[in-house]
């Protein structure tokens, strides 16, 4: 599938990894809607950047059904997802307050498993109507994971959890896919430098990079964004994890 053919849902996209990503996308000729809980950040980058937004929780099936709508009208199909939105959590098993609290638990794995799931399982349903392509491809979706998922640090139970999660759907949801002609990929990125890392400082930032093998430093959005991108261009990419990390082993 070549990028300036491509009409993308990117969950997450007022932000971070995800706004990255279409702003590369836009960059290179594709057609993009942003899915996003903030509206005002994701409707001025969807401004700027040329794509449409929908205010999208992802958790919410009516949410996504009707950003899925509105992004359709907006672009004629959907046949690229990327699942970006999610959030990060420290927490240990048992504490100095005592064990983990369950509902903190859960909503960090109902906000980045369950609503990459439901917004995947949609898109899908919606990708399946399309003409095929010379391969007899109608799809493309590409989840986000994390180096969590493998190496999971003290404190990232939850986190961990729900990024495992999102690697081990990569291989069931691409047989489930394959007689729609969809596939499905997994992005585990390392620590990238994203505005809310950039926040802390430079003797932070340095101090995370201690670690990474090569090279020296935090991963740039716009890595994990080419990364994407090339995923949606090859298509004999399907049901699997691909590590982006400067070869980073949390300990």
């Amino acid at each position: 599938m070549q990028i300036n053919q491509t009409a993308a849902i990117i969950t997450g996209g007022a932000s971070g990894l995800g706004q990255a990503t279409a702003r590369a996308f836009r960059k290179a000729g594709a057609n993009v809607v942003i899915f996003d809980r903030d509206a005002v950040r994701g409707a001025a980058v969807a401004q700027e950047i040329g794509a449409g937004f929908a205010e999208v929780d992802v958790t919410d099936e009516a949410s996504v059904s009707a950003g899925i709508t509105l992004a359709v009208e907006h672009m004629g199909l959907i046949n690229a997802c990327v699942n970006c939105a999610g959030i990060a959590s420290a927490e240990k098993t048992v504490g100095r307050d005592g064990p983990h609290a369950l509902d903190a638990f859960q909503r960090t794995v109902d906000i980045n498993l369950v609503g990459t799931f439901n917004v995947l399982r949609l898109a899908a349903a919606q990708m399946a109507g399309n003409e095929p392509n010379e391969d007899g491809e109608r799809g493309v979706i590409v989840n986000t994971a994390s180096v969590a998922a493998f190496d999971g640090q003290m404190g990232q139970v939850s986190y961990a959890a729900s990024k495992a999660g999102i690697a081990g759907m990569s291989l069931p949801v691409s047989r489930d896919l394959a007689r729609s002609g969809i596939r499905i990929m997994a992005i585990a990125p390392g620590i990238f430098l994203t505005p809310m890392l950039e926040s802390l400082g430079k003797e932070v930032i340095d101090g995370l990079a201690v670690d990474v093998t090569f090279p020296k430093r935090l991963g740039k959005p716009a890595e994990f964004a080419s990364l994407a991108q090339f995923i949606v261009e090859n298509g004999y990419l399907n049901g699997e994890v691909i590590r982006i990390d400067g070869a980073l082993r949390m300990r």
